[in-house]
Formats: C-alpha cells, structure tokens, sequence
C-alpha cells in the first residue's frame, strides 16, 4: 500500500473561481479535481491546495473554520469500510469523531479533530476515481 498524501483543504462557495485566485497569486498550475466542485492547485514541494465545495449532506463550516489539512489516503474498492476499520485506531491515538464516515461520489471521508480540536478531513478515493 501506498503512503497516504498530505494537502491542504479549503471549502468554498465558488471552488473554481477560489482556485483561479490562488493559482494565480501564488504562480502555480490549477486542474480540476473529483468534479467540477473540487479543484487542485499545485504548490511547490508537493502539497497542495484542494479547493471544493462541501457536499449538500454536511453544514458549510464556518468562516475560520474552512482551512484543514486532508490526509488523501490510497485508492481503495471499499473506501467507506476502510475508514470505519481505521477510526478505532485514529481514536486510540487522540482524535475524535467530527461527523461519521461516510460515502461521497468519489470514495469516503470522514472528518476528525485532533487532538486540540483541529479539524482533520481523511478522504478516501475509490479505486477507479481519476484526477
């Protein structure tokens, strides 16, 4: 299995037009993500910025309270189960459950807090999801 990915996300009204923004100001290539409500910008060294627009299933965070980082785990045929089996162990090392896991159109996510209260997205792509 591969290593999971660390990039940053940053939910958004208008994804599309918030990555142009940052793309721009920070010099950097965008493309689009899972939809056209996700979209990447590249930054330097590897990370990213992931700009989306939040699923109808969840309330829009707060102002504030948008910017987390996203730990994109490996693509997986089961992404929802893959994350409930792993929650126990997150918990065991100081998270706490946000909201459940659950399943989106392009795998599973599930929003944690760290052990301060930060917010955390882990997401999980299904094994055909391209971008």
């Amino acid at each position: 299995m591969s290593s999971p990915n660390l990039s940053w996300v940053l939910a958004a009204e208008d994804p599309q037009r918030l990555a142009g923004f940052y793309a721009a100001l920070l010099e950097c290539p965008k493309e689009q993500g899972f939809s056209g409500s996700h979209w990447i910008v590249d930054l330097a060294g590897g990370c990213r910025l992931e700009i989306y627009r939040p699923s109808r299933q969840r309330p829009f965070p707060q102002q504030g309270r948008a910017l987390a980082p996203c730990l994109r785990l490996a693509p997986s045929q089961a992404p929802l189960k893959h994350l409930q089996q792993q929650l126990p162990a997150w918990i065991a090392l100081g998270a706490t459950l946000i909201e459940p896991a659950r399943l989106e159109a392009f795998g599973a996510e599930v929003w944690l807090a760290d052990p301060e209260g930060n917010p955390v997205l882990v997401v999980q792509p299904f094994a055909h999801a391209t971008f």
